[in-house]
C-alpha cells in the first residue's frame, strides 16, 4: 500500500513539473474575460469542448476514446486541473492494447500521461460552440511500443 502511495506522489510531482514546462497561451486569460462580457447569441461558448468519436461534446470527461475504429486506445481516469477557453490540462492513464498476438487476444497496458487539449476552433456541427482540435500526451513513466514520449493527435470534427 505504501509503495502505491509513493508511486502516486512521485507521478503527481513529475506531472506537475512537466505541466509547468508546457506553455499556456497568453491569450487564454484575456479571451475568458472578453467572452464572458459578450452577448450569449453573438459569441461561442466560454469554454471549448472535446468532441468524442460519437460527435458528442464533452467537458472534463473522465475517459476519452482515442482509437474510434477499434477501441484499442483510450484515456482513462482523467483528472483535469484546468479547463478553459483556449486549453485544458490534466493527467490520465493511456490504456493501449498491445495487440499480441492479435488485437482481439491482446492485453491492455496503462501508461501515465499528462494531457493537454488546445487549438480551439468553431465546431462545424455546432457553430455556437468551440472545440479543441489537438490533444497532446506526455508520457511520464514508459511509453507504448513504437511511441515517442510526446505525441500530438489531431482531433476529429
Amino acid at each position: 500500500m505504501q509503495k502505491s502511495k509513493l508511486r502516486t506522489a512521485v507521478m503527481l510531482c513529475a506531472a506537475a513539473a512537466l505541466a509547468a514546462a508546457i506553455p499556456v497561451p497568453a491569450s487564454a486569460a484575456g479571451s475568458a474575460s472578453t467572452s464572458v462580457s459578450a452577448p450569449a447569441k453573438s459569441r461561442p461558448s466560454a469554454h471549448a469542448v472535446a468532441v468524442d468519436c460519437f460527435s458528442q461534446a464533452q467537458v472534463r470527461p473522465g475517459d476519452f476514446l482515442l482509437a474510434c475504429g477499434d477501441g484499442n486506445n483510450r484515456l482513462v481516469d482523467i483528472h483535469w486541473s484546468h479547463w478553459g477557453p483556449a486549453s485544458a490540462m490534466g493527467t490520465a492513464l493511456d490504456a493501449v492494447n498491445d495487440c499480441q498476438p492479435y488485437c482481439a487476444a491482446g492485453t491492455f497496458h496503462s501508461y501515465p500521461v499528462i494531457v493537454r487539449l488546445d487549438h480551439p476552433e468553431t465546431w462545424q456541427a455546432h457553430p455556437e460552440q468551440r472545440q479543441f482540435t489537438q490533444l497532446h500526451l506526455v508520457y511520464t513513466d514508459g511509453t507504448p511500443a513504437h511511441t515517442e514520449r510526446v505525441v500530438t493527435h489531431e482531433l476529429w470534427d
